[in-house]
């Protein structure tokens, strides 16, 4: 679930992402609830440069005129060139010992990661870019707060990214089991509901839930208006959790 204020820090997120690649200094920033988050989405990818062609030589002396040439037929219903499709297109896939790039070579990782990832016909490069990104994106969230890159998780802000993180940054594989036991915004029944004591992470200033049990009986509700986070406890009696504007829970403690 994103919020207005994240809609500005896309361009924040897409530089700063790229300077820190080259770091591995992960780790738990101080617990700023209702900081600004940065957006999920990643940068544009360019197409390919077009290059200007050379001037025209200016002629020595005026050449013989041309027989004009007939007027191209166009047919209004012909189909242009297909379109590459999404990476997220249903379809058939292209085969692992076919996903080759341009240049060099995929690592073993790289190609367990794009198995069953790469529709036919599009550059198996350009998938194994979205999946790096958001490794990216990860790496810089934590360094910033930790408990927003869970939650960027738990909500599936940064979308795919228990694959990536198996797949091309392992390092980022605690954010991914936290997130597993973490409540986006939303209603929870039944046995998704786990007993314990959870924190809100970076709520907005309109952040209510409530916990019901048997029969729709009342156990707890609350709200907040500070944009700062909050814990509950969730009963083992429990049996809905509702969440609004909370942004994510995430445990306390041991998990189970």
């Amino acid at each position: 679930m994103r919020y207005p204020f994240l809609a500005g820090a896309v361009t924040v997120l897409t530089v700063a992402a790229l300077a820190a690649c080259g770091s591995s200094a992960d780790g738990n920033g101080p617990e700023a609830a209702g900081a600004q988050r940065p957006a999920a989405s990643g940068p544009a990818v360019p197409g390919p440069s077009t290059e200007a062609s050379d001037p025209p030589a200016t002629p020595t002396a005026p050449a013989p005129p041309k027989a004009p040439a007939e007027p191209a037929t166009e047919d209004p219903a012909a189909p242009g060139p297909p379109s590459a499709p999404a990476a997220t297109a249903e379809g058939p896939k292209t085969p692992t010992d076919q996903l080759t790039p341009a240049t060099g070579s995929f690592t073993k990782k790289q190609k367990e990661y794009l198995e069953d990832r790469v529709p036919q016909g599009m550059d198996p490069a350009a998938v194994l870019q979205t999946g790096q990104e958001t490794c990216d994106k990860l790496r810089y969230l934590v360094r910033v707060d930790r408990d927003t890159a869970v939650g960027a998780i738990a909500t599936e802000e940064i979308t795919d990214a228990p694959a990536a993180v198996a797949g091309l940054c392992p390092q980022h594989q605690d954010l991914v089991d936290e997130a597993a036991y973490a409540y986006p915004d939303g209603t929870h029944t039944g046995k998704a509901l786990r007993p314990g004591v959870y924190r809100s992470a970076s709520p907005t200033t309109n952040c209510s839930w409530q916990i019901e049990g048997a029969g729709g009986k009342e156990l707890a509700s609350g709200s907040s208006d500070t944009g700062k986070s909050r814990k509950i406890t969730i009963p083992k009696s429990a049996r809905t959790f509702t969440s609004t504007g909370c942004y994510a829970w995430l445990a306390e403690g041991a998990k189970g």
